[in-house]
């Protein structure tokens, strides 16, 4: 008969209490859901994302986990898919590609691209890192946003103002006229929101920044390759937005649409954030703001 040493199930017993005592002492700096709103992890995400030809990651601007995640991802899918991939942003407008270029390539010095592109405030804290990352591995980096002015004048004029530019401005915006669907709940919603500010041109401008992000996505695809671009969530949410206009352009592409959403809870998704993308990225409501 074997005998037990009361000695090593005392051992066992407080290294167990210790765990499960640990698993209270945590919080968790996020969650990720699948789209059917269940658990899910980083590894399933990078496992999807790989074979994936673009992935939307809509991120909230001023939240660090977003930003943090969406370096850890392009640097694995570079390790994963042997350098084969491509970044793009909306938080840079096609107009300053030239500038952008001539920087990953080392032409000119960052303070002359810092101090002449269009950047955003939040800059050096959220992007300057996929910025250098991309420099130093030599990734193509897509500005793919509409230059702000001409996203003003269809808020101030709709689409047709579009039509009065110059054939060199039109080549920063996805090609005239645009499919227009008033009806998707991404558009209606800010229609509904925006009375007496702005009415049905709101959701406009909305749409032309989504087609041109979605046109020059769609541009600078390569095979087996994949393309990360950083947006607004509300700009891929739902699948709509930039992700239902690469679908006008080809419905055969894999797109991977990732959402990140605050809660106070981030443990148990709440219904409103279900379905709203492939992943969810889930961020407690308290965490601090980059800018």
């Amino acid at each position: 008969m074997k005998f037990i040493d009361s000695s090593t199930v005392l051992k066992s017993g407080i290294a167990l209490m210790l765990v499960l005592l640990g698993s209270f002492d945590t919080k968790d700096s996020y969650r990720l859901y699948d789209r059917q709103g269940k658990h899910s992890n980083y590894r399933q995400l990078l496992d999807k994302a790989v074979k994936a030809d673009v992935v939307l990651f809509g991120e909230l601007h001023d939240n660090p986990i977003c930003h943090w995640l969406q370096l850890e991802l392009t640097r694995d899918l570079y390790d994963k898919k042997s350098g084969k991939v491509i970044l793009g942003a909306e938080m840079f407008e096609a107009d300053n590609q030239m500038i952008l270029d001539e920087f990953l390539d080392g032409l000119i010095g960052e303070a002359n691209f810092e101090k002449e592109a269009k950047l955003w405030n939040n800059y050096r804290t959220d992007y300057k890192p996929l910025v250098l990352f991309a420099k130093e591995k030599h990734i193509p980096f897509i500005a793919s946003n509409i230059p702000r002015r001409y996203a003003s004048m269809v808020y101030k004029g709709g689409f047709a103002s579009l039509q009065n530019l110059s054939a060199r401005a039109k080549s920063f915006i996805a090609p005239l006229p645009i499919a227009y669907d008033s009806t998707l709940e991404g558009y209606s919603n800010m229609l509904a929101m925006a009375i007496g500010h702005g009415g049905s041109n709101l959701p406009r401008a909305q749409a032309i920044k989504d087609a041109t992000m979605a046109h020059f996505i769609y541009r600078n695809l390569e095979k087996r390759h994949t393309l990360i671009h950083l947006n607004g969530t509300y700009h891929s949410n739902n699948f709509e937005g930039i992700g239902w206009y690469l679908n006008q352009l080809d419905d055969r592409l894999k797109i991977l649409s990732i959402a990140s959403v605050e809660q106070s809870d981030v443990n148990v998704l709440v219904p409103e954030n279900e379905g709203v993308a492939d992943f969810i990225l889930t961020i407690p409501s308290t965490m601090t703001k980059t800018h």
